[in-house]
């Protein structure tokens, strides 16, 4: 039985094998997003170490947007979303990143102000191409990263390796 809301909030991750293909063992967010004490937990988690020192919290499409949206509501700041390529009617900034097989491009508007502190934030650190990317993102767009939280790291991929400043709060 767990001993804390944050070690019950883990347990609720589901691992799905062979999902999306074969081989792959995919992290199901989804019972822990339905679970209201768990969800603060985590986002407590995720925030308390930046406390105070970020202006936005910026997350990462897909998962990286309901961890982010709801730790810019608990910090009390403003969201700014980073994009996968083509679903933002004027991105001010792109950024491509080498993936496993081939690559990708993120995006994101310029609304933020020159010197911004933000706070990256997504679902899964694996590889680290895409929190790489959102680190270079971001200061084309005027920001300053001070800080990047996930809420699970898979450590085997070495994603670290990209991003080394990361917060964790799980580790698989």
């Amino acid at each position: 039985m767990p001993e804390t809301e944050l070690e019950r909030a883990e347990q609720l991750i589901r691992t799905i094998p062979d999902y999306p293909e074969p081989g792959v063992l995919f992290r199901d967010i989804t019972p822990l997003l339905v679970d209201a004490a768990a969800l603060r937990a985590v986002i407590d988690a995720m925030i308390a170490p930046f406390a105070g020192g970020f202006d936005v919290v910026a997350g990462i499409e897909a998962r990286g947007f309901l961890l982010a949206g709801a730790a810019a509501m608990a910090a009390g700041v403003g969201l700014v979303p980073i994009r996968k390529a083509g679903k933002l009617p004027r991105p001010a900034a792109a950024v491509s990143y080498a993936l496993e097989y081939g690559t990708a491009t993120i995006e994101a508007h310029d609304d933020m102000a020159p010197g911004t502190r933000v706070l990256l934030v997504d679902d899964v650190l694996a590889t680290g191409g895409t929190l790489a990317g959102a680190h270079e993102l971001v200061p084309r767009l005027g920001g300053v990263v001070v800080g990047t939280s996930v809420l699970l790291e898979l450590e085997a991929l070495g994603g670290r390796a990209l991003v080394p400043d990361v917060r964790t709060v799980f580790c698989a």
